[in-house]
């Protein structure tokens, strides 16, 4: 009900926020049932089908996530050079679509499936950066936290459907991975088509025309949140990982693997647009912290004492409530900071720093896991969160 009321970025809809920001959750909603609907099934399929060590499980998780570093310097360098983010991200979305069909060629090979995999992230890692330069574009300064965390909301529910989705196309098409990619690319290509129609840029010019520089770096407070974000990537481990230790602890039946996703998903769902709001009231800092207490609760309770389907519920519980305080919350924190000429460079520039410190983690997290044991890896990974904190703290607790 939203979507026609983009043609004027700047009007408030909803409690001050922008047509555009919804166009651009919509967008996101779509995506993320795609993008779910493969997530939801990949670490199982690699790691019990194909019969993947921990190690080598890592390295592709990382792959997924951190790999693309250079492409979101790339797409938000280009996106602010050009002043034409929502092409950058459009293209970024279309090349994830693609790589959807990618997979049916994949088969077993694990190289294939490493390019394929690479390709949907690059696609992700150039729309990321500009997507978000919208929404902060299209955002009164004080109500960022509330539109992030809007946005976050909306695509939280495409996170909470595709794997019910991926479940009921599995159900239908007698267990074929084939068919669960295929609606996949058909729903992402629906959600490039709502981008193309519905989001727009900002219509303002750019007043000046000279070469972009980045110099966002001689910033103190901008060098700050790179370094925080970076730490704070480094001891967080991928969410096949804590759902795979899950299974193999409680032994769950492969049919109930996805609906640990689904929960996460629907518990980020509730909180990420309350949390959001939270944040611009009481601080971003403090919400965003808090994540990463959950996130270190979430950790210790992987090889504690509790077990059962009250360990299932309360690490999914965390898990989301995780999400839903840091996804969006660091971008509102780092938009004020950052010039406007050079937003979408500076996001990106923020989340290369996470995404490729992300990648490390997960590679350290599955030698960890085969060469020492689950226990000690995630053991670790609990003081590694602690430790970023208190960084972390220290790093963003002087900005003003």
């Amino acid at each position: 009900m939203y979507l026609s009321t983009i043609d004027k970025p700047k009007t408030a809809n909803w409690k001050g926020l922008s047509g555009n920001v919804f166009a651009l959750g919509t967008v996101s909603l779509i995506t993320d049932v795609s993008s779910e609907m493969v997530a939801a099934i990949l670490p199982l399929y690699l790691v019990i089908g194909l019969q993947l060590s921990p190690a080598a499980y890592g390295l592709i998780d990382g792959v997924y996530t951190g790999a693309t570093t250079l492409l979101r310097l790339a797409g938000g360098y280009l996106a602010d050079r050009t002043n034409k983010r929502k092409a950058v991200a459009g293209f970024g979305y279309g090349i994830s679509a693609v790589a959807k069909l990618g997979l049916l060629a994949a088969g077993n090979s694990l190289t294939a499936l490493g390019f394929v995999i690479t390709a949907d992230r690059a696609g992700k890692g150039l729309r990321t950066a500009p997507r978000d330069a919208l929404i902060t574009l299209s955002t009164p300064r004080g109500d960022l936290g509330r539109a992030f965390g809007v946005h976050r909301a909306m695509d939280g529910i495409g996170a909470f459907a595709g794997p019910l989705v991926a479940m009921a196309v599995l159900a239908a098409s007698a267990q074929s991975f084939d068919a669960v990619f295929v609606t996949s690319a058909c729903i992402a290509a629906f959600g490039v088509l709502v981008l193309v129609l519905y989001v727009r840029d900002r219509p303002e010019p750019l007043a000046r025309k000279e070469p972009l520089k980045l110099t966002l770096l001689k910033d103190p407070a901008v060098r700050r949140i790179v370094l925080a974000a970076s730490l704070l990537g480094l001891v967080t481990i991928g969410d096949g990982f804590v759902y795979l230790l899950l299974q193999k602890r409680e032994g769950l039946a492969f049919g109930w693997f996805p609906l640990l996703a689904v929960g996460t998903s629907l518990v980020y769902l509730l909180l990420a647009a309350p949390l959001g709001a939270l944040a611009d009231r009481i601080g971003r800092l403090k919400v965003m912290l808090a994540g990463y207490v959950a996130l270190t609760v979430v950790y210790l309770l992987l090889h504690g004492p509790l077990g059962g389907w009250p360990l299932l519920v309360l690490v999914v519980l965390l898990y989301g409530v995780f999400y839903a305080c840091t996804d969006g919350v660091l971008m509102a924190l780092a938009g004020p900071v950052l010039p406007e000429r050079l937003r979408t460079t500076g996001i990106a520039l923020i989340q290369s720093g996470q995404a490729l410190a992300y990648l490390g983690s997960s590679v350290l997290f599955g030698l960890a896991w085969q060469f020492w044991s689950p226990e000690a890896a995630t053991r670790i990974a609990a003081v590694a969160v602690v430790c970023a904190l208190i960084a972390t703290a220290a790093l963003l607790g002087r900005r003003p």
